[in-house]
């Protein structure tokens, strides 16, 4: 039996306007949250037709997008472009640079695009190397039923009741999982030890912890656990009306529908190995010192260094954009 992980602290993540048009609930990246190694930044993201986030660069982490609902395109300056639909999760390195558009499209009913993006720091060694992309369809994830059917885990990256990803899609070790856990449904994730952890709750309400140190958070809520222990127990009491949902990096869990009869307690459950160093940021800049960050906006102004190919370009997504 293990010793599940207490909560350091919950705090409700607060809406602001990011991009064009476009909504978010920040969560790291916030004076409550500032980093949490190896963890940059953490949107929960909506965006209304005519919103997005055009042509803008990136130095030094990787981002990783969850689409919820609705779908995003994505477009850069090497000439790479695609498209993600609810369930697909996108893998960027941005490495020593790139500028690049992601325009969210709303749904066909003309509901707003909703994701997920979670920036997560590279390594210092890596922070040169180049830029790359790897997509995850929602068909390539494997899935795991557990707790006598009512918990259900697919296992985007990491390992989960003995089963294991398909592959390993970032270079900082991360575990994730979307998780669905039904009333009267309990799951506990084992974690390696020493990972950083956090949940960021979607929809409804959820139990974290066991006995005497359980807590039970609403809908919005970033979920920091203690370093100690060895795994993260979450829970939806019998009584509830609404499942719970969530994700892991050695956890990163969200939803990825949404039922029109039941409103689905979604949330995002992320661990990853914490790194020794220093981290600066500004912007969309993420080095380790304030000379490194200097350095970026420098080469993004001379397009150099990483940077050549921003010298007039602009991506075709973006530029029906009015800025």
């Amino acid at each position: 039996m293990t010793t599940p992980r207490a909560i350091h602290k919950a705090f409700l993540a607060r809406e602001q306007s990011e991009g064009v048009g476009a909504r978010v609930r920040r969560s790291i990246g916030t004076p409550n949250l500032p980093t949490l190694s190896p963890f940059i930044m953490l949107d929960h993201f909506t965006s209304s037709p005519g919103a997005g986030f055009p042509d803008h660069p990136h130095r030094g982490q990787e981002t990783i997008t969850y689409m919820l609902s609705g779908s995003t395109n994505h477009e850069d300056f090497t000439g790479a472009s695609g498209t993600i639909h609810a369930g697909d999760l996108q893998f960027m390195t941005a490495g020593r640079g790139i500028m690049h558009s992601e325009m969210p499209q709303a749904n066909e009913d003309g509901s707003p695009a909703v994701g997920m993006q979670l920036w997560v720091d590279l390594p210092e060694k890596l922070k040169g190397c180049e830029p790359r992309y790897r997509d995850l369809r929602k068909e390539e994830i494997p899935m795991v039923r557990v707790d006598e059917g009512r918990v259900s885990v697919k296992v985007i990256s990491g390992q989960s009741h003995g089963l294991d990803s398909v592959r390993e899609l970032a270079y900082t070790p991360v575990w994730i999982f979307d998780v669905e856990v039904k009333p009267g449904g309990r799951l506990v994730q084992e974690l390696p030890a020493g990972w950083n952890a956090f949940a960021y709750t979607l929809e409804g309400s959820t139990a974290f912890g066991a006995g005497s140190d359980k807590v039970t958070v609403g809908k919005y809520h970033n979920v920091i656990f203690e370093k100690e222990g060895a795994s993260v127990a979450v829970e939806v009491g019998e009584d509830e009306k609404e499942d719970a949902r969530f994700c892991e990096y050695p956890l990163i869990c969200l939803t990825t529908e949404y039922d029109i009869l039941t409103i689905i307690l979604m949330l995002v459950l992320v661990a990853g190995l914490p790194l020794d160093q220093k981290v600066v940021q500004y912007g969309p800049f993420v080095l380790n010192s304030e000379d490194g960050v200097h350095q970026a906006m420098m080469d993004f102004q001379t397009h150099s260094n990483g940077f050549e190919r921003a010298k007039g370009w602009r991506s075709e997504i973006g530029k029906s954009m009015a800025l």
